[in-house]
């Protein structure tokens, strides 16, 4: 693909992901990341089946993500983010995710940080505030009509001297 003059072709998220990693840091999501030495993976023997490659190979993956070291998040998204993580948070301040459901090693690297990502998008999306709203007087009276209509077909209903 040729190139016009002067103009400059936008980059791709390869490239992006590429220039952080140079720079020592890894991009979680858009616009965050987080230093190299701020999150840890590790893996281990996977339980389950998998024949005598369960007992062979580490395929299970676990992350840790020291959550005051990610950039890029306001400090209200830091605070969602911590509570939408709930147990898998650690005294350490680190976000732990496991992932033993995939049979290879690069699935379940895959499959934790796309768990990782998609707990930091959701943290991003700040809450609609809620606007306190009040029945219109319209709104209250037909209420009231219905309600006293509701009454008199009751009252219908019961024989003489039931008061």
């Amino acid at each position: 693909m040729s190139e016009a003059p002067g103009r400059k072709m936008p980059e791709s998220d390869d490239n992006l992901t590429s220039d952080l990693s140079a720079l020592g840091g890894i991009a979680l999501a858009p616009g965050v990341t987080i230093p190299r030495d701020a999150l840890r993976l590790q893996y281990a023997r996977s339980g389950g089946p998998g024949g005598q490659n369960v007992n062979k190979v580490n395929t299970k993956a676990e992350i840790w993500v020291v959550v005051s070291a990610l950039r890029g998040l306001r400090d209200g998204a830091i605070a969602r983010l911590r509570a939408s993580a709930g147990s898998r948070l650690t005294k350490g301040d680190e976000i732990h995710i496991v992932s033993e459901s995939e049979r290879s090693q690069e699935g379940n690297r895959q499959e934790v940080m796309d768990r990782l990502r998609e707990l930091i998008v959701a943290a991003k999306v700040e809450p609609k505030r809620r606007r306190k709203t009040k029945p219109s007087a319209g709104a209250k009276r037909r209420r009231l009509e219905s309600k006293k209509k509701r009454g008199e077909i009751k009252a219908q209903r019961r024989g003489p001297g039931e008061d």
